[in-house]
């Protein structure tokens, strides 16, 4: 199910504002890849650019080339919409929808790809998808319940359960646990770690511990300062950026010298 990306000399912009500048890296099918650096790198307009959710803001546009399995997501007649529903999103803040029960929170992207689907089928896609996010015991007696009246952990695994309903190949997640306790924040690491054998997984992480914890691989993006766009300053196996960076810079961030 899982699908590779491969960025080339990918420029982003808003306007004629450069915000990132001449990304190029690899990322593994079936893996765990984290994007660390301080705020206002450029880690989650990056990260936008993966199913092209950056396009909703105007003037935004990208130089460049970002192939999922050697297929060009910004080719010519690509359907942005399609290129979402193959590569999934979680956002920083938990965001279920508020009038919709927990049940109908699963299917709505499934609803609004306008798929047909049986009330059996159904049932049967909202129990996966919570199993696959880990919920399923904790709700199934409330299916019907307001999606809203989880707890933070609760509704973000929901939204987790709603992405994957959809059965996309990557799962993008902007900073999923920022708004989490420990205890949550590590119900989701464990997610993500059960995750990675079905989906390639790129998470956007301020906590360097978490970066560590659950990826494989970590790139580090850095700025010049105010009004400069955001670079891929080194990117490697986590344990090697953690513990012999070759850039000063990703030492000085990774150690706690600066960001």
């Amino acid at each position: 199910m899982s699908k590779s990306i491969d960025v080339t000399d990918l420029n982003v912009y808003y306007g004629d504002f450069l915000a990132v500048e001449d990304i190029s890296l690899h990322i593994e099918p079936r893996s765990v890849t984290a994007f660390i650096g301080p705020s206002g790198c450029g880690k989650s307009t990056f990260l936008r650019t993966l199913n092209r959710m950056h396009e909703v803001i105007p003037g935004a546009r990208v130089e460049g080339q970002v192939l999922l399995d050697g297929d060009d997501l910004y080719a010519s007649g690509v359907d942005p919409v399609n290129v979402r529903r193959n590569v999934g999103m979680v956002f920083q803040r938990p965001n279920p929808f508020p009038t919709m029960s927990i049940r109908e929170n699963v299917l709505a992207g499934v609803r609004l790809n306008n798929r047909r689907i049986s009330r059996s089928d159904a049932d049967a896609l909202v129990e996966k998808s919570l199993r696959g996010a880990n919920l399923w015991n904790e709700v199934k007696d409330r299916l019907d319940k307001p999606g809203a009246g989880l707890s933070g952990g609760q509704r973000q695994r929901l939204c987790i359960a709603r992405a994957i309903a959809v059965e996309p190949q990557v799962l993008l997640m902007d900073e999923p646990c920022s708004a989490l306790d420990p205890i949550s924040t590590y119900a989701i690491e464990e997610l993500i770690a059960d995750l990675k054998n079905d989906y390639t997984i790129v998470i956007v992480t301020h906590n360097m511990q978490q970066a560590s914890r659950v990826s494989e691989r970590t790139a580090f993006f850095n700025i010049a300062g105010t009004g400069k766009p955001g670079k891929l300053i080194e990117y490697n196996e986590t344990a090697t950026i953690f513990t012999t960076p070759s850039v000063q810079a990703t030492e000085d961030y990774v150690s706690g010298r600066f960001g």
